[in-house]
């Protein structure tokens, strides 16, 4: 029987055949666990002869079994290893990653370009007071920026100042119109010289294809001694020159008003048509697009700061992120900034490993 077993167990040419040897020795109805069931009918001298003799078959059948399953596994594996093939010069399918939103990207491009000039980036809270978003920036009580329907006042502050409780430098009464807080909040803090962008965001009672509440806004401020208007235009040029990568930039200063500088100017940027759309850029502007509003930083709000005017100057500068980024980057509506689109995101997102520099081009 042992002859029989193990000549049809290397016999077998797969691992069904094999399994159907193994039923048939060792399955419930198999010849060997026939044999085993009649050890219990024997006397106790047959089962001292016939009992090892059974186990050990039944040893030498399973240990057939177990090394013609490997001999066939190995087999098995060898053949699907020589008629498969790999090539292992395609590359890797990419990993699902998400994308740097625009106005993440163009911080990061700001903050790099700053850097480069000297410039530190300063942060302040969202949350404001009347003290440090409007007076401290000479804004009077009857500016239209101090109206109900432009800015988001809590309720809190409107309680404290209804019942005469109100202390404008203390109370945070408002969400911050503009970064420029950032500013007066550096100069009571640190003493001059002073070199800061600030980014961050901003809110205003505004909706439509070019406004959104909340919006993201940078804001630039040197105080020094001896600062002109001179420094005011060529570090703004630098800035826009780096920022859109281009050498052919021209900007056009014109005269403007903003109660926290004097005198102040609107910059506009020169931009050519290139397929009936505006391009940044170009010796010869087809026309101009305002970018910015910025000035010399108002005797007021230097005093304010408890800085002597007569001793120390400064410029200040601020524009929007959002709409830097729709026009370096070609984007018409803002209100897709905000709409967690993913389709959007993918489109004009940025890789994570897209971090900008100024040897490799911003936004590059």
């Amino acid at each position: 029987m042992r002859e029989h077993m193990l000549t049809a167990i290397a016999a077998s040419p797969g691992l069904d055949a094999l399994e159907a040897c193994r039923v048939e020795a060792l399955g419930k109805q198999g010849s060997i666990t026939a044999l085993l069931k009649t050890l219990g009918k024997m006397t106790p001298d047959e089962r001292l002869v016939q009992g090892p003799l059974i186990q050990g078959l039944r040893e030498a059948v399973a240990n057939g079994i177990a090394e013609r399953k490997a001999t066939l596994e190995r087999t098995a594996l060898d053949a699907r290893l020589a008629s498969e093939t790999l090539d292992m010069t395609l590359p890797a399918d990419g990993a699902v990653a998400g994308t740097i939103h625009p106005v993440s990207q163009v911080m990061d491009e700001l903050a790099e370009i700053f850097a480069d000039l000297g410039f530190a980036v300063a942060t302040g809270p969202e949350i404001e007071t009347d003290w440090h978003n409007f007076t401290a920036l000479n804004i009077p009580e009857t500016h239209p920026a101090r109206a109900m329907h432009d800015t988001f006042y809590l309720q809190q502050g409107i309680d404290a100042k209804a019942a005469g409780t109100a202390d404008e430098k203390n109370t945070f009464s408002l969400l911050r119109t503009h970064t420029s807080p950032v500013q007066i909040r550096t100069m009571l803090s640190q003493k001059p010289p002073i070199r800061i962008i600030a980014p961050g965001r901003t809110y205003r009672s505004d909706s439509d294809a070019t406004h959104t509440p909340m919006f993201h806004q940078v804001e630039g401020l040197v105080i020094d001694k001896g600062i002109t208007l001179g420094h005011l235009k060529w570090t703004l040029e630098t800035f826009v020159k780096a920022f859109f990568e281009r050498d052919d930039i021209v900007l056009r200063l014109r005269p403007s008003y903003f109660p926290f500088t004097e005198p102040s100017v609107e910059i506009d940027v020169g931009y050519t048509l290139v397929k009936g759309k505006r391009v940044v850029g170009g010796a010869e502007p087809d026309g101009w697009l305002e970018i910015l509003g910025s000035g010399m930083v108002h005797r007021k709000v230097i005093e304010a700061c408890g800085l002597d005017p007569d001793e120390w100057q400064g410029f200040a500068f601020g524009c929007g992120i959002d709409r830097l980024a729709m026009l370096k980057y070609g984007m018409d509506d803002l209100r897709p900034f905000f709409d967690g689109d993913i389709r959007w995101l993918k489109h004009y997102g940025f890789s994570s490993l897209d971090v900008p520099t100024l040897s490799g081009g911003v936004g590059a």
